[in-house]
């Protein structure tokens, strides 16, 4: 179980974990993208990109970076591997923009561009950046991990993976041997869920 910063996030927490146990979670037997399967599903795209909750999202996520790497206000941008890190990202973003920090947001393509300028790493500048990565949930860490190394064959210096949803299923270990911070915000505990 984890908790914010301050009094006002705890309670956006609160509130997105009631949205999440309401409307993000589905029972039945699920293939989840590691391909293990899994007797529910939560499915953080129901929110992430709804209006109710993309506000909360980013207050939450800006803050857990914010309080998870103190003393790294040399943080630039954040972003992850699309889809599912897209919405996060700009949520960030646009709640950074209250703040004396503004992040700014980048997305990472599965494959390079095969047209174009080829890119694989679109919106902020990440060169020469230390930046986090951000995901909705996790369960082996592989996508987080997947934009790591195309954020670092870019020049970038990827510090941490920040997730909505921690499902308790390896995903931690695999980011930390990675050299990188561990950050989530939910985990199954809060949602009264079992690890699977």
């Amino acid at each position: 179980m984890t908790a914010a910063s301050t009094p006002a996030v705890e309670a956006d927490r609160q509130r997105l974990i009631a949205l999440i146990a309401d409307e993000a979670v589905f029972h039945g037997e699920f293939t989840l993208s590691s391909g293990k399967q899994a007797t529910y599903y939560v499915d953080m795209r129901k929110l992430t990109l709804d209006h109710r909750a993309a506000p909360s999202i980013g207050r939450i996520m800006l803050d857990l970076i914010r309080t998870g790497l103190a003393g790294h206000a040399d943080i630039v941008a954040v972003g992850g591997l699309t889809l599912g890190a897209d919405p996060i990202a700009n949520a960030i973003m646009h709640e950074s923009v209250r703040t004396d920090s503004p992040l700014d947001a980048f997305v990472v393509r599965k494959e390079p561009k095969d047209h174009g300028r080829g890119r694989q790493i679109e919106g902020a500048d990440v060169a020469g950046k230390r930046v986090v990565v951000v995901e909705d949930t996790s369960t082996t860490g592989q996508s987080a991990l997947k934009a790591v190394e195309a954020l670092r064959r870019e020049g970038a210096e990827p510090v941490a993976v920040a997730v909505i949803v921690d499902r308790k299923t390896g995903a931690q270990a695999a980011v930390e041997a990675s050299g990188l911070r561990w950050l989530a915000a939910i985990d199954l505990d809060d949602l009264g869920l079992d690890p699977q």
